[in-house]
């Protein structure tokens, strides 16, 4: 099932991509300019901009899943760790290496954090995380959603104040998305098992 989810990414990205180069320097040029694009149209042509200038670097090899892996945290600020996988899948050339671990109490608080490299396959990057080219600051009575900055690097946080589940994700290096998922907790719990993910070191990673 992953891997036909993974295939059927990469063929909606590769049509994304098909059609943005037939676009002039000129016009690609203007869409780079525009800080953040105004309406859902721009939007996927600035995410399908961003895909061809990948692709031109030409694919690359990702990382070692275990060296993801080592940097998952051994408990989410005191919540123990149940189980870690790491996995690395590839189809057509392109790769994509993810560690993952899920930790859990009694109490019914529940966290999980996955780290995934695209490096071999850049447009993936733009499916996984497209709120990367995006500004997003949206809150209701119950939460809010928002993207921001985390010691530096492109992030997107979320959270119900009334579930209290929410999430934060970051983008590292242009390649890595650093996931941390909250179910029954607090986002200062999220944020603290973030903090717990040495984004210097994975960012070093080659």
């Amino acid at each position: 099932m992953k891997k036909m989810k993974f295939l059927a990414l990469l063929l909606s990205l590769t049509v994304i991509l098909w059609n943005c180069t037939s676009k002039s320097e000129e016009e690609t040029k203007e869409e780079e300019a525009k800080e953040e694009p105004k309406n859902g149209l721009e939007a996927l042509q600035k995410m399908a901009g961003e895909a061809e200038k990948m692709s031109k670097e030409g694919p690359k090899e990702t990382i070692d899943p275990k060296l993801l892996k080592a940097l998952l945290p051994e408990d989410a600020d005191g919540i123990k760790r149940k189980e870690a996988s790491s996995e690395k899948t590839s189809a057509m050339g392109f790769g994509v290496s993810t560690a993952k671990a899920s930790y859990r109490d009694d109490s019914g608080q529940d966290i999980d954090v996955n780290i995934t490299d695209v490096a071999g396959m850049g447009v993936a990057l733009m499916g996984m995380a497209a709120w990367s080219m995006a500004s997003i600051d949206k809150e209701t009575d119950n939460g809010y959603e928002k993207t921001t900055e985390y010691q530096g690097h492109k992030a997107f946080e979320k959270y119900d104040t009334q579930s209290k589940n929410g999430e934060i994700s970051v983008i590292v290096a242009n390649r890595y998305i650093v996931q941390v998922e909250g179910n029954g907790v607090s986002i200062d719990k999220i944020k603290s098992v973030l903090g717990d993910i040495d984004l210097s070191k994975l960012a070093d990673l080659k």
